[in-house]
């Protein structure tokens, strides 16, 4: 089977960071159980960590959280779910993902007293990336990638050439890191957001702080999320309307990332609204 190579755009990121969830790929091979699955999470989530433009929630948050829902998540879980489990976390978007193909081959050759051998793994990796808002896919792709490793000998002696697991990831790796650039570019077509984790008093508790890129002094627009609006179609949410409730000013940190902020005019807003960046 041939695959397309994936066509990377270049990585822009806007505004404060956007946390993002991944939950353990799906393994739909025949090879290495549920371990090829989590070593393809793995992967992408240290590949999302390095660009520095993503908050990255840990997999035993998400593995808790799906406990308490009684809700298995793994690459195979519906965008329903996974935006369910996003919008509790607080999470921009969820990438969800499977290993459709995986093998690996031993090639070599022999010439008079010259042996050459070398094994090829090649794995072929399926993502999307769900926006946890509406439970639409953002982004969907599938790419291969491939890793050799070599060994020889002559009259009979040299290293013998056992099987070496690091191909493994070698292989995911680079089918995986074709994808990180489409992420960022694709998730950041939404604007930024936060929620209103809770209000005391004048005082407003953002579930986004210093970790995420926020600022004191920092000027937000705050809104009340009603009614989601479905497309006529599909039936798809595609957003929910809002009523406008006024700027909130960053006025101090807490916790691992959050922030506190004071309205500036308007109304006092409620938990589970939403704070985007003042145009």
């Amino acid at each position: 089977m041939t695959v397309k190579e994936t066509e990377r755009t270049e990585a822009k990121m806007t505004g404060p960071k956007r946390r993002v969830g991944v939950v353990d790929f799906e393994n739909k091979t025949k090879y290495g159980q549920a371990r090829l699955g989590t070593a393809a999470s793995d992967v992408l989530i240290t590949e999302l960590a390095k660009t520095g433009k993503f908050i990255v929630v840990e997999r035993e948050k998400l593995s808790r959280l799906m406990e308490e829902q009684k809700l298995g998540m793994s690459g195979g879980v519906d965008p329903v779910t996974a935006a369910r489990v996003g919008r509790i976390l607080g999470l921009s978007a969820i990438v969800t993902g499977a290993v459709s193909q995986f093998g690996v081959r031993t090639e070599g050759s022999e010439y008079l007293l010259v042996q050459s051998k070398r094994q090829v793994a090649e794995a072929t990796v399926d993502i999307r990336a769900v926006d946890v808002e509406t439970g639409q896919v953002l982004y969907a792709d599938s790419g291969k990638g491939r890793a050799k490793k070599s060994w020889g000998g002559v009259l009979g002696l040299g290293t013998r050439g056992g099987y070496d697991e690091t191909l493994e990831g070698e292989a995911l790796r680079a089918a995986i890191v074709q994808f990180v650039d489409n992420i960022v570019s694709q998730v950041n077509q939404k604007p930024w957001s936060c929620r209103v984790a809770d209000v005391v008093g004048q005082d407003v508790y953002l579930n986004a702080g210093k970790a995420s890129g926020l600022e004191r002094g920092m000027v937000l627009s705050v809104f009340h999320l009603g009614r989601p609006i479905q497309d006529p179609d599909s039936g798809l949410v595609i957003g929910h309307t809002e009523e406008p409730l006024g700027p909130l000013e960053v006025v101090r940190f807490f916790g691992e990332d959050g922030a506190i902020g004071r309205m500036r005019g308007g109304r006092i807003p409620s938990p589970k609204d939403i704070a985007r960046l003042a145009q």
